[in-house]
């Protein structure tokens, strides 16, 4: 009794606690539990930084000390200097669009009955590994208008505000009362005269690729003061078929062709060929040269190189967007769902318009929301490659060039470890200060 009185007696020293941890837990237990995820940690993350960091210092071989030759190629490489520009333009502009073309689609689908079959549809291609999509925008961005969406899309367009030539390769045939001009037209030798009718054959065009108002060619009659003439396509099928510089049965007129009256170096009268070839020029053409203009044979806009030096960039980002603009549309949507309705009603009833409460209301309060997203997005284009690689052909890989990119190249097809090293410490040095920025917003939320 006295021993427990002692014991229980102030100033007597406190029983030891248990090691647990707040939860109950010991401390060894728990440790013994996390032991397998940092022993992965540790040789998938943790080993890999440590040897590209030593490595990066290394020569060539890895045998000997390279100092800082190899970060000083970052900024003397001119593939490496390009793949960096690149990049920033990367940063710049694929998390922007990607998150604003969230933001509209987040924001117009929310109050229809179809939206949530739209959202589907735009997160789809999240579904499609990065290899899939490079192989689909790489048919996309085919130059070829019978093949490639984009070009014939655009050729469409263009042909709608300025058709083009039917006849691109079409040239005077021998016997042809035709020549050769300086700008690519074709002028008569000798001047024309009212009441002649005039022809003018020319060849080069395949018959089934004449224009689909051309008639069978007929030759032109004559009208007292005026100039008439035909031209038409001066071939026929079969060896040693068909008369030249005569119109046969089978041939076509060259349909909607241009042709002009010069007279010293002006143009004083104009026609166009109908479906069978004839046109009729006025008596202002009597002694005059007649040209067909090298607008009749000039080459049909076959689109945009979507892939050549200068679009390569822009039309791989463009691709980057399909792919994630529907990851930004789902978060800023789960967002969107969690806005009060009261403080936009609120702004309606104070008299503004739905771009004012756009403007005012809904995207500061979706800040945190699209500050999450664009920052997510910028960690992803940093380290983008694979869009780069299947996508932009080799004759212009090197203007599509990244960083990540260059580091594969550096490592692989050069034999250049030393600098590929250097190039994934430098990246790994850009993306953490944007993961910093995340998480120290994260805990801020957390906070409140």
């Amino acid at each position: 009794m006295a021993s427990a009185g002692a014991a229980g007696a102030p100033g007597a020293p406190a029983p030891p606690r248990s090691r647990r941890s707040v939860t109950g837990t010991r401390r060894t237990v728990a440790a013994l539990f996390l032991l397998p995820a940092l022993l992965l940690l540790g040789a998938l993350v943790v080993y890999p930084i440590g040897y590209s960091l030593v490595r990066s210092f290394a020569d060539r071989s890895g045998d000997g000390f390279a100092g800082i030759d190899n970060y000083r190629a970052l900024f003397t490489d001119d593939g490496i200097r390009t793949a960096l520009k690149n990049n920033v333009l990367w940063v710049v502009f694929a998390p922007t669009v990607a998150t604003a073309l969230g933001l509209v689609f987040a924001v117009l689908t929310e109050r229809v009955r179809w939206g949530t079959a739209f959202k589907l549809v735009v997160f789809m291609p999240m579904a499609i590994s990065m290899l899939a999509a490079g192989i689909i925008f790489r048919l996309v961005y085919d130059q070829d208008p019978d093949k490639g969406v984009a070009n014939a899309v655009w050729v469409g367009v263009h042909d709608t505000f300025a058709q083009s030539s039917a006849f691109p390769k079409a040239h005077p045939g021998r016997r042809s009362p035709l020549e050769p001009a300086e700008d690519g037209a074709f002028l008569t030798r000798q001047p024309v005269r009212a009441g002649d009718p005039v022809f003018l054959p020319l060849v080069g065009v395949a018959p089934d690729r004449m224009p689909g108002s051309a008639e069978k060619a007929a030759p032109a009659a004559p009208e007292p003061g005026k100039v008439t003439g035909t031209t038409w396509q001066d071939f026929t099928r079969g060896k040693g078929v068909g008369t030249l510089g005569a119109p046969d049965p089978s041939e076509l007129g060259y349909a909607g062709m241009r042709i002009e009256a010069v007279k010293d170096g002006k143009v004083v009268a104009s026609a166009t060929a109908a479906g069978d070839g004839t046109f009729t020029l006025p008596a202002a053409a009597d002694g005059a040269l007649l040209r067909l203009p090298a607008g009749n044979f000039a080459e049909a806009y076959n689109g945009l190189d979507w892939l050549g030096p200068s679009l390569v960039t822009p039309a791989v980002i463009g691709s980057y967007v399909w792919m994630w603009a529907g990851f930004a549309m789902v978060l800023i949507a789960a967002g969107l769902a969690s806005v009060p309705r009261e403080l936009m009603e609120a702004a309606r009833v104070d008299g503004a318009n739905e771009w004012q409460v756009f403007r005012r209301v809904t995207v500061p309060l979706l800040a945190p929301v699209l500050a999450v997203v664009a920052v997510t997005l910028m960690i992803n284009v940093l380290k983008v490659f694979d869009l780069v690689f299947i996508i932009a052909p080799g004759s212009s890989q090197d203007d599509a060039n990244v960083l990540a990119l260059e580091l594969y190249r550096k490592g692989f097809s050069e034999d250049q470890p030393g600098i590929a090293s250097a190039i994934a410490v430098f990246l790994l040095l850009l993306v953490i200060p944007v993961m910093w920025f995340n998480v120290r917003r994260l805990r801020r939320e957390v906070r409140r």
